[in-house]
């Protein structure tokens, strides 16, 4: 029989009392033996915001299939709605919404308040689409989005002639004022901070009078495939978007295609769910996982296995099979840090050690990540330290405690892999997770209640 691990009573740390427990609190269901489920999941945040950006920048109206619905992409659907573009309800082609019908603006117009919300797509990616419309667009977002880095998008957009009021120092809020058209041209900006710096750039670049030859000046640049998820995007609609060198893109002015699209699966938002196999030693089916992709949750396939897994891919399924014990791992993440606050939570889990580099720059995600990530696994008696770009992360046993989610979905997801086996972790906020998959709490107890082979 299968018995939830490290389940002794609530304890005091570091001299504090346990974070007080409120009504909102969503206690994580404790998987009683190793968790057996197959299921699909909505569409991707990433690629749903990309389509809708340059949907509402083509030459014609396109159809997004299985679009995502959660609040990040509503935030950028409301967005482009505030500057002209015509987005309707369409019947559904999947089983989480409506298709969206998106008809482009004769001409944008500002003169608006985008509210981006918590959504990091919407306040990089919409900025050069308002400074394509004609009128000043102020950009605001939640109190805890102000302080995330938009300086390199600030800049690059000055650079280009456009006029950015930033009094905030480049944070939220500040206002574009918009004059219908942007020359474009050669830019280097430091995307060090954020790749979405770059494809909010490059997304708009088509419809800039000659293009843009943007670089990356700064040491390291993160998240790169989501980069190259934004030029696939753009050729798919018939744009000359390419990369020709490290830290170096060229898009060619010119018409943006309609497209009739189906959204891919959100691989990312399946990181939890198939960590949940290698949690209990259970066995998780995903269905709908593309042949190939440029989303970073792909790397899940190769990354599960260093922890123990068993992984299989057969056609568009992927099942990972959980080992008897986890075992620790010394991981790169520089391609895909929003991976691991879910790789973090097994890592807490295993037999032995870990290491997970490469992603300082998580530290500017919703919220810190590695920060938050330390606080809360240390919180329920675990060891995890700090490094400049990562996590230590020494296994302890985990006893019952609250998790606090940061407004940060991906903080929340975390914290309900460990419920599976530390039984009494409650998870505040749980409703964070709207933010990209707003039926998790009950996909995830769906899952934890499906026991039958």
């Amino acid at each position: 029989m299968f018995e939830a691990k490290y389940s002794a009573p609530e304890v005091d740390l570091f001299g504090e009392r346990d974070s007080p427990a409120t009504d909102d609190d969503w206690l994580a269901p404790v998987a009683d033996g190793p968790v057996v489920a197959t299921m699909t999941l909505p569409g991707s945040k990433s690629i749903t915001n990309r389509e809708l950006v340059l949907s509402a920048l083509a030459d014609s109206p396109s159809r997004l299939r299985a679009p995502l619905h959660s609040r990040d992409s509503d935030n950028m659907v409301q967005a482009l709605r505030s500057l002209g573009t015509s987005i309707d309800a369409a019947p559904a082609s999947g089983d989480y919404g409506d298709d969206w019908i998106v008809a482009p603006a004769e001409e944008l117009t500002g003169s608006t308040t985008i509210e981006c919300g918590l959504a990091g797509t919407v306040m990089r990616f919409v900025p050069a689409v308002a400074a394509l419309a004609l009128g000043p667009t102020v950009f605001d977002a939640d109190d805890a989005a102000r302080g995330r880095p938009m300086s390199g998008l600030v800049s690059g957009l000055q650079a280009l002639g456009v006029d950015v009021d930033a009094s905030s120092g480049g944070s939220l809020p500040f206002t574009v004022h918009g004059t219908g058209s942007v020359t474009g041209g050669s830019l280097e900006i430091d995307a060090s901070q954020s790749s979405q710096f770059v494809s909010g750039l490059l997304l708009s670049a088509p419809r800039f009078d000659d293009g843009i030859h943007l670089r990356h000046s700064g040491e390291r640049l993160p998240s790169v495939p989501h980069i190259e998820m934004t030029l696939d995007a753009l050729r798919r609609r018939g744009v000359d978007a390419v990369s020709d060198g490290e830290g170096s893109w060229r898009v060619a002015p010119g018409p943006i295609a309609g497209r009739d699209v189906r959204i891919e699966s959100d691989l990312s938002n399946a990181a939890p769910f198939l960590a949940a196999a290698v949690a209990t030693g259970g066995r998780v089916t995903i269905t709908g996982w593309p042949e190939s992709t440029t989303q970073v949750g792909a790397d899940l396939a190769d990354l599960l296995p260093l922890f123990g897994a068993q992984v299989t891919v057969e056609g568009d399924r992927i099942t990972v099979t959980g080992p008897t014990e986890i075992s620790g791992v010394d991981l790169d993440l520089t391609t895909g840090g929003e991976l691991a606050p879910a790789l973090a939570a097994l890592a807490a889990l295993a037999t032995g050690p870990s290491t997970i580099r490469g992603i300082g720059h998580i530290r500017h995600h919703e919220t810190d990540r590695l920060a938050a990530l330390a606080t809360e696994i240390n919180r329920l008696g675990g060891d995890v330290e700090e490094l400049d770009d990562g996590l230590s992360i020494t296994p302890r046993p985990l006893s019952a405690g609250r998790w606090l989610s940061y407004h940060d979905h991906r903080m929340a997801t975390a914290g309900a892999i460990i419920g599976l086996v530390v039984e009494g972790v409650r998870i505040e906020d749980i409703a964070t997770t709207a933010k990209t998959l707003p039926e998790f709490p009950t996909l995830w107890r769906g899952m934890v209640e499906a026991r039958s082979a």
